[in-house]
């Protein structure tokens, strides 16, 4: 869309109150998709759920193709960002409860590796249909995202069901089945579905395939709302406030601003052809996928806190930059050529730092942390408050832009951002190496003093064994 926006606007002459609605409207939209996916995926499955997903994808990036108005390229928009917010929520899910502890980290931050990667897709794309007529490079800028949508909702027909949603269901024999081959070995396949049966309530001595549950709201997922909200546990309120407070400083901290309005950031440090931004966009995604993957590698090696506590460090000083070097360039009476320079050097640097470790720890952390009968609901909170920011952020930055300066709005997000390293200093135990069933004790007893000597969240090492 950030490229695509750039044509729109020249083919339809849409104002930029029309513009910022149209970017960051998408993000509202997929609250229903985030909502409704807790639900489905507790019905049918986290995998059949990903193929509906693909599914409104497919029909949403078709809209928006052939869409013949404004209005219409809105209901595009609608489709589509309910496929964004089933995807968003269930993916990280679904690759967290299929994984073994030993790479859970590396495997559930995939969902926002490939996000990045299609970022950057899109970016190297809109320079591609940049050369079309401005009535028809929007479009296929916006219609091809149906292909990769085609390729999820068959491919992912090939991947085993979450095993504990199986064994949510009773089918402990096919969640034998799943676990036996995503496990490193047959011990760990068995002490996974022992923790498994134990948080489902299920005895540990039931050898049987097919286990009768009773038709209780809690297995068939509601009355979850109750427990997590109205009456939680200490440990319950302490994962809440840690999986939505991360969502929330992950967008406030400004990275779909940059994602988005890369071009106009672009054009307000000085560059006002439209190939030199959108070439400029590409680099922002070369360096944002590049760094995503370096996290990738490193997040099960150095845990979540020090890659989380590095990047947040890294946004900060960049944001800073950012901001005293547009606002430079905003009271200067001539072209700047270092503070161009510096700017883009700055964009680049504060994805980078975003990339490796705020980007995908969220979505590792926020799936991993809730108790399994809550963990569809509170990871589909979690997003809920994601895109609510990001779709506040993304239509209200040119306005915001225009009252502030874009140095003064980056300015604001920088200090979102300090305070997001406070929050995530004192309130987020390391997870690494802790199996999921483990994380409610984990958050009963750590306290924000652990943070500052990092005890009893060690790899293996239980908060309660050090006896304070």
């Amino acid at each position: 869309m950030s490229g695509a926006v750039l044509y729109i606007k020249k083919d339809w002459h849409l104002s930029d109150v029309q513009i910022e609605v149209l970017t960051g409207i998408l993000n509202l939209y997929c609250l229903f998709g985030s909502a409704a996916a807790g639900r489905t995926s507790d019905m049918i499955g986290r995998r059949y759920t990903i193929v509906i997903a693909g599914a409104i994808f497919f029909a949403g990036a078709l809209l928006m193709g052939f869409a013949t108005n404004y209005a219409f390229l809105m209901v595009g928009r609608f489709v589509a960002g309910i496929g964004v917010g089933y995807a968003l929520m269930i993916a990280p899910v679904y690759t967290a409860e299929v994984s073994p502890a030993s790479c859970r980290g590396f495997l559930t931050s995939f969902p926002e590796v490939f996000i990045n990667g299609g970022i950057l897709l899109g970016y190297v794309s809109n320079l591609a249909f940049s050369k079309l007529p401005v009535h028809l490079s929007w479009r296929f800028m916006l219609g091809i995202g149906a292909v990769p949508s085609v390729v999820l909702a068959v491919g992912v027909l090939a991947m085993p069901e979450s095993p504990r949603w199986l064994v949510m269901q009773g089918r402990l024999g096919e969640a034998k089945k799943v676990l036996t081959r995503t496990s490193d070995s047959a011990e760990e396949a068995q002490s996974r579905l022992r923790d498994i049966q134990e948080a489902a309530g299920i005895p540990l001595d039931c050898e049987d395939d097919v286990v009768s549950f009773p038709s209780t709201k809690k297995h068939q997922g509601e009355g979850v709302w109750k427990e997590l909200l109205m009456n939680p546990t200490p440990a319950v309120r302490r994962v809440l406030i840690a999986g939505i407070g991360i969502h929330f400083f992950q967008q406030s901290s400004g990275i779909d601003a940059v994602v988005l309005y890369s071009p106009r950031i672009f054009t307000k440090a000085g560059i006002t052809n439209d190939t030199d931004q959108l070439l400029a966009t590409v680099a922002v995604g070369f360096v944002k996928t590049v760094f995503i993957l370096v996290a990738t590698f490193t997040l099960d090696k150095y845990g979540r806190r020090p890659l989380l506590l590095t990047s947040v460090g890294g946004m900060i000083l960049s944001l800073l930059t950012l901001a005293m070097s547009l606002t430079i360039i905003d009271h200067s009476t001539h072209k700047l050529s270092w503070a161009i320079a510096l700017c883009i050097a700055m964009v680049c640097a504060y994805v980078a730092a975003f990339s490796i470790g705020l980007g995908p720890i969220t979505w590792v952390y926020s799936s991993e942390i809730f108790p399994l009968r809550l963990r569809a609901q509170g990871t589909g909170m979690g997003v809920a408050v994601n895109r609510v920011v990001s779709g506040v952020i993304a239509m209200t930055f040119l306005s915001l832009s225009n009252a502030i300066t874009t140095g003064g709005a980056f300015f604001l997000f920088a200090g979102f951002a300090t305070v997001a390293w406070l929050f995530f200093f004192t309130f987020l135990p390391e997870t690494q190496g802790r199996t999921l069933e483990d994380m409610n004790e984990l958050f009963d007893d750590f306290r924000w003093k652990h943070s500052l000597s990092n005890r009893g969240i060690k790899n293996g090492e239980k908060p309660g064994n050090n006896n304070e």
